[in-house]
């Protein structure tokens, strides 16, 4: 029995994994009427370090401290509701983690979506956050980002449609109405260490 369980649960991960949206996928636009930048060249008093432990330091922002479960940042700057947030990330350590991602629709530092690309992982996903309990949504298989190279990720939110990116790579296109608007913001798991540079978002402000 134990050895069908673990079989079973093997098969399940597996079928969790999905191909990339077929070529042609129509990609989706939002309208650009508010728009906001960080290059981290400078302090943004802006933004909410809930977790983890955060440093700007030549020009990027690091999140350099092992954190259980995840280091959160949040910008609570604008409250978009359709969105296009990007964002350049390099995994630099971690032998549990290497991960980095974007959060999006942020309510508060328990409940978000999140993206996120794993160093040590041949998967790209997409998950809710609903207070504090992470709950897979999509996923498809991606080469595992290398260390000390950046790469960039990208979300694009209208309404109910959700399609997520890397390196300009359409790789998820999904369907959630778990949240309808909310701050963005950077994610790190564990014992991740990672910087993070030159985060964009566009769309249309609830706030």
């Amino acid at each position: 029995m134990k050895s069908f369980s673990v079989l079973f649960i093997l098969v399940l991960a597996v079928a969790c994994d999905a191909a990339p949206p077929a070529p042609g996928t129509p990609a989706l636009a939002v309208g650009a009427q508010e728009k906001i930048k960080d290059d981290f060249e400078k302090e943004n008093p802006k933004w909410k370090f809930a977790e983890g432990k955060w440093e700007r330091r030549g020009g990027v922002l690091a999140q350099t401290a092992e954190t259980q479960p995840w280091a959160v940042a949040i910008l609570e700057d604008k409250m978009f509701s359709d969105v296009d947030v990007s964002i350049r990330v390099k995994p630099l350590s971690g032998k549990e983690d290497q991960t980095g991602g974007i959060i999006f629709r942020v309510k508060d530092a328990k409940n978000y979506y999140l993206v996120r690309s794993n160093g040590l992982e041949d998967n790209y996903r997409l998950y809710t956050m609903l207070d504090g309990k992470r709950s897979q949504i999509a996923s498809t298989k991606v080469s595992p980002p290398k260390v000390g190279e950046w790469h960039t990720l990208r979300v694009v939110a209208q309404g109910k449609k959700i399609q997520a990116y890397i390196n300009d790579n359409l790789l998820i296109d999904h369907e959630d109405g778990t949240f309808a608007d909310g701050y963005v913001g950077v994610w790190t798991k564990a014992d991740s260490v990672t910087e993070f540079d030159d985060l964009e978002a566009t769309g249309t402000a609830s706030k």
